[in-house]
C-alpha cells in the first residue's frame, strides 16, 4: 500500500448525552439525531465553516467531523459553542424531555492520516477520549445548560487562550482507558452565558477591525 502523508486537521466531536435513555423511542431518537445534525451546521456555518467541506462520520448517538485545513480555530472556538448552544435551546423549549437534547462537544487538533478505509491518528483518538472524559461528563450531568465543551491542553494553549473567550474555560483532569491528561472545559449554563460571550466576541472584531484599519501600511 502507498504511503500517504499526514495532514494537520481540526478535529470536532460531538456526543448527544443519553441517547440510549430508555425513554429515547426510535422516532424520538431520529427526531434528536435531525437536530444534532441540524444544529452542527448550523454552528458550523457560523464560524465560517462549511459543512459539504468538512469529512464527517456518523457515530449513531453523535457525529465526528475533520473541519478544512484552512479553518480559523479561534473563530471556531468562539462561535461554533455559541450558535450550538442557542440552536439547542430553542429545539429543547418546543420538544419534550424525551426530544431534548444536551451535547458533549470536544475539539483538538492534529495530524490525520487516510487509507482506504477513512481516517486515523492518536489526535482522533484523544478527542474521543476529551469527550468521554468523566470530570466533564460528572460536571455536565450537574449543569442546568444544553452544551459542555472540552478542549485539549495543546488547543486551549494554542487557540482558545488567544480567543475572546478563554476565561470561560478551566483545566479537568482526562483519565479515560489509556489515556492520562489534562482537558479545558467550558459549560454553558444559561441564555446569559451565550450573550456574554458573543458581546466578547463582537468587541474582539471590533478591536481587530480598528487594528487593521489603523495600522501603518
Amino acid at each position: 500500500m502507498k504511503r500517504r502523508a499526514a495532514i494537520n486537521r481540526t478535529i470536532v466531536v460531538v456526543d448527544v448525552e443519553g441517547f440510549g435513555d430508555y425513554t429515547r423511542i426510535r422516532p424520538s431518537q431520529l427526531i434528536v439525531r435531525e437536530t444534532m445534525y441540524r444544529a452542527v451546521r448550523k454552528g458550523l456555518r457560523a464560524a465560517g465553516v462549511h459543512w459539504f467541506r468538512c469529512h464527517h462520520v456518523d457515530r449513531g448517538d453523535g457525529v465526528f467531523i475533520l473541519a478544512p485545513t484552512l479553518t480559523d480555530k479561534v473563530r471556531l472556538v468562539e462561535a461554533l459553542p455559541v450558535a450550538l448552544a442557542q440552536a439547542l435551546r430553542r429545539h429543547n423549549s418546543w420538544h419534550p424531555p424525551e426530544e431534548r437534547i444536551r451535547l458533549r462537544l470536544a475539539m483538538h487538533a492534529g495530524e490525520i492520516a487516510r487509507d482506504e478505509h477513512g481516517v486515523t491518528g492518536n489526535s482522533i483518538n484523544l478527542t474521543f477520549r476529551l469527550a468521554d472524559a468523566p470530570e466533564l461528563k460528572n460536571a455536565f450531568r450537574e449543569s442546568p445548560g444544553v452544551l459542555a465543551v472540552i478542549t485539549s491542553e495543546w488547543f486551549y494553549d494554542e487557540v482558545v487562550r488567544h480567543s475572546s473567550v478563554a476565561e470561560s474555560y478551566r483545566r479537568v483532569p482526562v483519565n479515560v482507558k489509556e489515556t492520562s491528561t489534562s482537558g479545558w472545559m467550558h459549560l454553558l449554563n444559561s441564555p446569559d452565558d451565550d450573550g456574554h460571550t458573543a458581546r466578547r466576541i463582537r468587541l474582539r472584531q471590533r478591536v481587530l477591525t480598528w487594528s487593521s484599519l489603523t495600522r501603518r501600511p
